[in-house]
C-alpha cells in the first residue's frame, strides 16, 4: 500500500505544485485524474523518486521512502513509466526487456509482453531504442519494461499518450489482468474514461490539492458529469 503525508513540492524557481496532498492507496488500481497543470505528473514523478518533496513523506507497504533515490526506490519495487519514453541509443529493445526483467525471458516471454502493449516481438526485439522510433512505439516498448518489472508498485503517467486506438484498448486489457491477478499495485495518471471505469480507486488533482477521492463508483458519476473541472472525455 502506498500512503501520501501532506507532500509539498515547490519548483526551483519558487512555483508551488503541490500543496499538501495527503492519500492512502486503496485496491489494485489507483487513477489519479484532473484538469492539465493540476499537478498529476509532479506526483508520480514524486512517488517514483524523479524529484524530491518540498515537505512531506512518501511510505510503501509502512516504510518511509521519502529520502531514496529512484535508483533505492527501484529496488524497493517501483517502477515509473515517464510521459515522454527515455531515449537508448546503442540499446536493443531485448536488452531492455532483459534488464526489467533481471533474467532471459524467452522468445515467448518477449513475445508476450510486447504482444500486452500492441506489438510484434519478431518485428521490435532486435531494433535499437532511438529516434528510428516513433514515440508512439517508444511508449509502448517503455510501458513492456515496465510489465516486465513485475514490480510491487508501478506508476504510469499517462500511458495513453501516443499510442494507436488498438494498442489502448490492448493496455486497458493488460490493467485490467494485472488488476484481478493481484500482481502488484498500479498508480495510473489518466483523463480516459476507459481506464478510470476499471479503476478501484479514484483520485482527482486541480490547483496542488485533492479535490476528492473515493471508490470508482463514487467518484466516476460525479467526474462524467462535468464536476471538480476535470477534462476527462465522454468517450475514447
Amino acid at each position: 500500500m502506498l500512503e501520501i503525508k501532506d507532500l509539498c513540492w515547490t519548483t526551483s524557481d519558487k512555483n508551488e505544485i503541490l500543496k499538501g496532498v495527503s492519500f492512502k492507496t486503496s485496491g489494485a488500481l489507483t487513477v489519479i485524474t484532473g484538469p492539465n497543470g493540476g499537478g498529476k505528473t509532479s506526483l508520480a514523478k514524486l512517488i517514483a523518486g524523479v524529484e524530491q518533496p518540498t515537505s512531506g513523506q512518501i511510505l510503501l507497504d509502512g516504510e518511509d521512502i521519502t529520502a531514496l533515490s529512484v535508483t533505492e526506490r527501484a529496488n524497493k519495487g517501483v517502477a515509473y513509466a515517464f510521459q515522454q519514453p527515455v531515449r537508448f541509443k546503442g540499446i536493443t529493445v531485448r536488452d531492455l526487456l532483459e534488464l526489467a526483467a533481471k533474467e532471459k525471458t524467452g522468445y515467448k516471454g518477449y513475445c508476450d509482453l510486447l504482444g500486452k502493449v500492441g506489438l510484434c516481438a519478431e518485428e521490435y526485439i532486435d531494433r535499437e531504442m532511438s529516434s528510428a522510433l516513433s514515440g508512439g512505439e517508444a511508449k509502448r516498448i517503455e510501458i513492456a519494461t515496465v510489465l516486465a518489472r513485475r514490480a510491487r508498485l508501478s506508476v504510469f503517467d499517462e500511458p495513453e499518450a501516443g499510442i494507436d486506438l488498438w494498442s489502448f484498448s490492448r493496455l486497458v486489457e493488460t490493467f485490467e489482468e494485472i488488476r484481478k491477478e493481484s500482481a502488484g499495485e498500479l498508480i495510473v495518471i489518466s483523463h480516459q474514461e476507459r481506464i478510470l471505469k476499471i479503476a478501484d480507486t479514484i483520485i482527482v488533482i486541480a490547483d496542488g490539492k485533492i479535490r476528492v477521492s473515493g471508490p470508482r463508483d463514487e467518484i466516476l458519476p460525479q467526474l462524467m458529469q462535468g464536476e471538480y473541472t476535470c477534462s476527462c472525455p465522454k468517450r475514447c
